[in-house]
């Protein structure tokens, strides 16, 4: 999900440059500011004066007449849009699996918010001996939800005891609440940073 929203970010931000710059050049010009201002453009730049325009009939036309134009300039616009289709369904897509079902069997009307199940889990695992920090999220569909958990770990402590602490603890009380005995899992164990000590 970190990966997802930073690509979105990135993409929108990029995209946002482009824009604002296009409109800068577009509006500096037909203002005729570079004149207004004194200010000498470079060579070649574009759209300088009001009467300029940023594409000239020949540069339009340049291509139309080759018999490769028009194939390529189609098949361009039809992956620009499968690709921006593909994003909005990637955007509209259900991230979280929403509320879960309590109890196996599962209670008929009973339903788990996975934000509460994700609040209950950090605390949990905050409880775990040599665990400084904890966070957990939950991911998936309500059908086949994910855990994931990242575990910052006190220097010096065992990565297997904290392992075998949260298989046996605070999973196993999500899997009894859910009455899932399959809930996938992925843990991140990190260790603090700490200063070395020094030895005499």
């Amino acid at each position: 999900m970190k990966n997802r929203s930073a690509l979105n970010r990135t993409l929108l931000a990029l995209a946002g440059l482009a824009l604002l710059g296009t409109g800068l050049l577009v509006l500096t010009g037909g203002l005729d500011l570079y004149r207004r201002l004194d200010i000498a453009p470079p060579d070649g730049w574009p759209y300088t004066t009001p009467g300029d325009v940023l594409l000239t009939d020949a540069q339009r036309t340049r291509w139309t007449g080759d018999d490769w134009w028009w194939p390529t300039a189609i098949a361009a616009l039809a992956v620009m849009l499968v690709l921006a289709l593909w994003w909005l369904y990637a955007q509209l897509r259900q991230r979280h699996p929403g509320g879960l079902p309590v109890g196996s069997p599962p209670v008929a009307g009973v339903r788990l918010n996975d934000h509460a199940l994700a609040q209950a889990l950090t605390e949990d695992c905050s409880h775990i001996p040599g665990v400084k920090d904890a966070d957990a999220h939950l991911t998936g569909s309500a059908g086949s939800p994910r855990a994931r958990i990242t575990l910052t770990l006190a220097p010096h402590t065992s990565p297997r005891a904290v392992s075998d602490a949260l298989r046996g603890g605070p999973l196993r009380r999500a899997s009894r609440t859910t009455g899932r005995h399959d809930l996938s899992t992925r843990a991140v164990l990190r260790v603090a940073s700490h200063r070395p000590h020094r030895a005499d």
